[in-house]
């Protein structure tokens, strides 16, 4: 869900959704499931609704998600609208402080660690290291919000399969090297946050060896307002949200060729 209410929440995801989500949860809860999860990303117009998030996650006894909005795949054409904005973003950290150990969060946030005290969870960027994407067609990414050709490590149809791409590929092991800092190694707080987000970086068009967009210090905001009006943001090769019909049938159902041939 993207709001704690139906206002917030159906602007994004249209008329409806609200109450169909919750009532799947609360059905979920009737039946016995432990644990169900509610997954939020955090914007600009639901970031002060943290606590109401939370409320409805334990009055369902559902595990809450909250999530970083990176600007790729469809947030790319809401970023700059929607990201939180600097204050948001404080007041995200205290809240994560006092919450996280009981909320997940993944590696949304580690940037956020150079405003003091190291955030609960992964505080570093897992792409290649712990996690991974695979996408429809086989093609295996360093992080599923890395969907670009300069982030493909290989294809799980590839003779050693997946276990060759993750332990072998070229991109993954240069991920798992020490990485230098850039243009960040002079700041003190370097250690705590590591440059920030890969792929929040690369799809604003900002340096990798850059700070990130969203820096916890600042820094990312003079970048990104210097950015020239003829500079290229990359975007994805592929689109696998369905806004476009499959371009063959199996890309839609992976049986399809078998039930036509049965």
């Amino acid at each position: 869900i993207d709001g704690a209410t139906a206002a917030v929440n159906d602007a994004v995801r249209g008329p409806g959704s609200f109450d169909t989500a919750l009532g799947a949860l609360e059905r979920l809860h009737t039946a016995g499931f432990e644990k169900p999860k509610i997954s939020v990303v955090v914007t600009r117009q639901n970031a002060g609704q943290l606590d109401d998030f939370k409320a409805i996650a334990d009055r369902d006894g559902a595990q809450l998600r909250i999530t970083r909005l990176r600007p790729s795949g469809r947030g790319a054409d809401v970023w700059d609208e929607l990201h939180p904005t600097a204050d948001q973003q404080r007041s995200l950290y205290m809240w994560l402080l006092e919450h996280g150990e009981e909320v997940l969060t993944g590696d949304s946030f580690f940037h956020l660690s150079a405003f003091g005290e190291a955030l609960p969870g992964l505080n570093l960027c897992g792409a290649g290291r712990v996690v991974c994407l695979i996408d429809p067609v086989g093609d295996v990414y360093a992080c599923p919000f890395a969907i670009h050709d300069e982030f493909l490590a290989g294809n799980v149809r590839e003779p050693r399969g997946f276990e060759g791409v993750w332990r072998d590929s070229e991109l993954f092991t240069e991920l798992r090297r020490p990485q230098s800092g850039g243009a960040c190694e002079s700041c003190g707080h370097y250690d705590a946050c590591r440059g920030g987000c890969m792929a929040a970086k690369f799809f604003t068009g900002l340096p990798l060896d850059g700070p990130d967009p969203e820096c916890a210090l600042g820094h990312g905001e003079g970048l990104l307002a210097a950015r020239g009006e003829d500079l290229a943001i990359p975007a994805p090769a592929v689109d696998h949200s369905r806004k476009r019909p499959p371009s063959r049938v199996c890309d839609e159902n992976p049986l399809a060729d078998f039930i036509a041939k049965a």
